[in-house]
């Protein structure tokens, strides 16, 4: 049987509800919220009936381990796993996103880029087209950007943990940034590591200005924490506080004056440090720093759940605040154009059609002037209505002509005036929708923005609210009753 691309989409929202109703209830109604945001979208025209809000944001949590090429990475997430599942080494690195999620098999197993990019479940899926949009034939290649790693070990039930290539000497640096990019905006947290080896920080400043200057104005900034890894290189010279200073200038520089900083070493192949003294001091902030970091990989679970919740607000009060207004300016233009032109194109029509026929045919002059304007046999008048028949069909053929040109002008001007992608994407969708020739010119509002969507709308604002209080519920506990049920029991689900 045929399956259209409406019933593959909710097939996967039955998919998600039918997951989260064991994991966590909450997040079970806020794909019910999303589905009441798709409808709208889906009348207003910004959104295709082939797509969901709700996948758009992984369910799952990542974490995501970025940084400079050799900075320890692979060396870091092994030791987190407590398995050799990535290779490290300067030479012998694992060149591609290597996405390692939980099996429940004991051998581990590499598979494809394909099996990231044509799977809707996992953060990539698709991926290849923004790749192919970076560079042509790029898209063909996802095996070169990507695979998938299994591994059986409980720090990873229930969350995706993300390994990176060192994009600073990658030689597919576009597609590779565009992938980085991707992978910063899905991570709920986002480890960043640099080398303490390299004690001159400045020679890798273009790495620096992508990994700090896309996160100091974001919202979500407390998510990324900056790593210096391999500091027992240092202790030989008792020079750390000179390294991690060189660091933070350089950081400064690119524009993070503040944010989680931490300075680590992998313990089993560091450098001997001879002095007890020294040694102690070492691994006390080694242990005080990994304990920092184990607890915010621990608190992704938590952070996943209010993250997505944010993106349905989010994408709610885009909708509301940003995407109507601007669309409704838009179409103000475009109809105010189209009419101009209309006026004026069909004005000269008129005027140069009416003293052709003054000046070519007096008699009908005199005709017209006397209103005398008659057909007196069948084939005058049929020749008059297959004239008119003709005026008028070329009349519409200009107003539609018109109409795309004005719309084809105006919509590149939204394009300049918003730089916001989701934003964008959401407004030239429904400009486009809204100036089909199949709705009119005199519309006055968006189609399908009305009573009934402002209504929708509100009510998924409203429920967002709730499910922050509702996780707030399972979490806290501002009153310190020790007599208070147990949220995750208790949890309200009845609105």
């Amino acid at each position: 049987m045929f399956d259209s691309p409406s019933s593959h989409i909710e097939r996967r929202l039955n998919g998600l509800e039918k997951h989260l109703k064991q994991e966590n209830p909450v997040l079970l109604q806020v794909v019910q919220s999303f589905r009441d945001l798709d409808s709208i979208a889906y009348r207003m025209g910004i959104l295709a009936r082939t797509e969901s809000f709700a996948t758009r944001v992984p369910w799952w949590p990542m974490i995501s381990v970025l940084g400079t090429f050799s900075s320890g990475k692979s060396t870091f997430i092994n030791s987190y796993l407590n398995q050799k599942i990535q290779r490290t080494g300067n030479q012998a690195v694992d060149d591609k996103f290597t996405v390692i999620c939980f099996s429940k098999e004991e051998n581990v197993r590499t598979l494809p880029g394909l099996a990231l990019d044509a799977d809707p479940r996992f953060p990539f899926y698709q991926i290849s087209q923004e790749l192919e949009r970076v560079s042509e034939g790029e898209g063909r290649r996802i095996d070169a950007y990507l695979q998938l790693k299994t591994c059986l070990t409980e720090k990873l039930r229930g969350k995706i943990l993300i390994d990176s290539p060192g994009f600073d000497a990658d030689s597919q640096r576009n597609s590779t940034l565009r992938i980085t990019d991707h992978i910063m905006d899905l991570s709920d947290l986002v480890l960043v590591f640099f080398d303490a080896r390299h004690p001159e920080p400045g020679a890798m400043k273009d790495t620096l200005d992508h990994l700090v200057k896309n996160t100091i104005n974001r919202s979500d900034s407390n998510k990324f924490l900056f790593i210096l890894n391999q500091v027992d290189c240092t202790a030989r010279e008792d020079n750390l506080e000179d390294v991690v200073a060189a660091w933070q200038r350089a950081l400064s520089q690119s524009g993070l004056t503040a944010g989680h900083f931490y300075q680590i070493y992998n313990a089993s192949v560091a450098h001997p440090i001879e002095d007890e003294t020294l040694r102690d001091r070492y691994a006390g902030k080694l242990a005080e720093d990994m304990n920092e970091i184990n607890e915010r990989i621990h608190r992704v679970e938590v952070e996943r759940a209010y993250r997505i919740i944010g993106v349905l607000e989010y994408t709610a009060k885009v909708i509301q605040n940003d995407c109507v207004p601007r669309l409704q300016a838009g179409l103000t233009r475009w109809r105010k154009l189209v009419l101009s032109v209309d006026g004026v194109l069909f004005g000269l029509i008129a005027i140069g059609a009416l003293a052709g026929i003054l000046q070519h045919n007096p008699p009908l002059a005199a005709w017209l002037d006397m209103g005398l304007w008659v057909t007196d046999t069948p084939w005058q008048s049929a020749l008059v209505d297959l004239l008119a028949l003709g005026g008028l069909s070329a009349l519409l053929a200009l107003h539609l002509l018109v109409r795309k040109l004005a719309a084809k002008w105006v919509s590149k001007g939204l394009a300049k005036e918003v730089k916001q992608p989701d934003l964008q994407e959401y407004l030239l969708k429904g400009f486009a929708h809204n100036t089909n020739p199949l709705y009119s010119v005199f519309h006055t509002r968006p189609v399908g923005w009305g009573r009934w969507a402002e209504m929708k709308l509100q009510r998924v604002l409203k429920n967002s609210d709730m499910y922050v209080q509702n996780l707030n519920d399972q979490f806290t506990n501002p009153s310190g009753r020790s007599d208070m049920p147990n949220p995750k029991v208790q949890l309200d689900v009845s609105h």
